[in-house]
């Protein structure tokens, strides 16, 4: 009994400190990137990359995303609509964290259609996600395969295929992982709200924090 007491003392007092672990790395994270923030850091601005939404809006969304990642996906749509409900006060600016295999290709296919006018982007965005179960198999990636989908998207696919090797889109893409690194973003997706870290991951708590954060920008 003594035996048996200890073992879940032992259990409790590991999870109890792995909970701390985890709150204190957290914390100590959130101090990091507040501290970039007050300094200006460039890592938050970067008006090269794709965004949506006024430019006079006062509150910031910022996205790391991986077109291969299926928690992007799911999220997606949701995003799209908390931007409609917000009635032009959030701006949504995408930084790309290719971190699964073969999602660096996708993303150069999309800065290629950028190139082609922000309609094509956002359509050519929503056709690669939707799709995403199929080219984005991890165990057996076929990124290739994104181009058998663009029916609708309104993207000349010739022009896409030579523009995707523009130097522009490796300098931009290398800029995001660079940029990935100094944020300390390790998955995806990750937000920064106003340059803050989402505090509850998930649909809730990003919804609840772009609340809070309009409160605050629009009380002024």
């Amino acid at each position: 009994m003594k035996k048996q007491y200890i073992v879940v003392v032992t259990a409790a007092l590991a999870v109890l400190a792995f909970g701390l672990g985890a709150y204190l790395y957290n914390a100590k994270q959130a101090e990091g990137i507040g501290r970039l923030l007050h300094e200006g850091n460039a890592a938050f601005t970067r008006p090269e990359s794709p965004s949506l939404g006024p430019k006079e809006a006062k509150v910031e969304l910022m996205e790391f995303f991986d077109p291969a990642c299926e928690s992007c996906r799911e999220f997606y749509p949701y995003v799209k609509n908390m931007l409609k409900a917000s009635e032009g006060k959030v701006r949504l600016t995408l930084r790309y964290a290719t971190l699964h295999r073969g999602s660096d290709y996708v993303a150069q296919v999309l800065e290629a259609a950028r190139m082609q006018g922000q309609d094509v982007y956002w359509n050519t965005l929503e056709a690669v996600l939707g799709a995403q179960p199929i080219w984005a198999d991890h165990s057996n990636p076929q990124p290739q395969r994104v181009w058998d989908f663009m029916a609708g998207t309104g993207l000349d696919v010739a022009r896409a295929r030579q523009d995707m090797n523009d130097p522009r889109i490796a300098a931009l893409l290398k800029q995001d992982a660079a940029d990935r690194a100094t944020l300390n973003v390790t998955r995806t997706p990750s937000f920064f709200i106003n340059g803050k870290p989402l505090k509850d991951f998930g649909i809730e708590g990003l919804r609840a924090q772009l609340r809070s954060e309009m409160r605050t920008a629009y009380s002024k």
